[in-house]
């Protein structure tokens, strides 16, 4: 599955590449959404993954875009706790421990939100020509870098689940993120008829041990 984030013009500034200290703020309700690979045509649940992005060039200055923020990089995964699934993988990477059957079984995906990591961020250039931004790696946070104190958070922690959508936070998305969940048959079934009847993205909250991220 592809990890690419598209550049698609405009203001977009897209995260340099290099090691960078990460958290997430945002997790995003796709629905279902259709993909290709192969000439086979799948029909998959999908989610977004939001980062913004803590570091320095190498003249020791801050990693900000031109407005003052931290850069952020997205990442799109199928709902899936399949053992060569992306989010599995990705998220035992990530706390640098694998998921047991039980933890699986009642893990909410709400728990990583405010969470750090280390994105290995990729530059490539696709076969249309434009550059895009990759997350090629997710780890955990060397704890030297812990002992020396982790930075204030600025984005604010947000949830968007198509289950119970919060529309104020629908309106502050991108037009082509709207566009791509409006696409999705649990968005037609809420602007359809009820919200009950939309798909429930989460799972069941677990208990994690305190050394891990979530």
């Amino acid at each position: 599955m592809s990890f690419i984030v598209e550049d698609t013009g405009g203001n977009f500034e897209r995260c340099p590449p290099g090691m960078h200290l990460a958290r997430c703020y945002r997790i995003v309700d796709l629905g279902s959404q259709k993909s290709e690979y192969m000439g086979e045509v799948k029909i998959k649940h999908q989610v977004t993954l939001s980062w913004e992005v803590h570091g320095s060039n190498d003249d020791g200055q801050p990693l900000l875009m031109k407005d003052g923020r931290p850069y952020a990089i997205f990442k799109n995964y199928s709902l899936s706790w399949a053992e060569k699934a992306n989010l599995r993988l990705d998220l035992q990477a990530w706390r640098g421990k694998p998921f047991s059957q039980e933890e699986m079984r009642r893990f909410d995906l709400k728990n990583i939100l405010g969470a750090w990591c280390m994105l290995n961020v990729i530059e490539r250039q696709g076969s249309n020509g434009k550059t895009y931004s990759n997350v090629q790696n997710i780890t955990p946070v060397p704890s030297v870098i812990k002992q020396g104190g982790m930075p204030e958070g600025v984005n604010p922690l947000e949830i968007f689940n198509l289950s119970e959508p919060d529309m104020k936070l629908f309106d502050s998305f991108s037009k082509q993120l709207q566009e791509k969940i409006m696409q999705s048959p649990e968005w037609q079934k809420i602007n359809g008829t009820t919200r009950s009847e939309a798909n429930d993205s989460g799972f069941a909250s677990p208990d994690i041990d305190d050394d891990i991220p979530f």
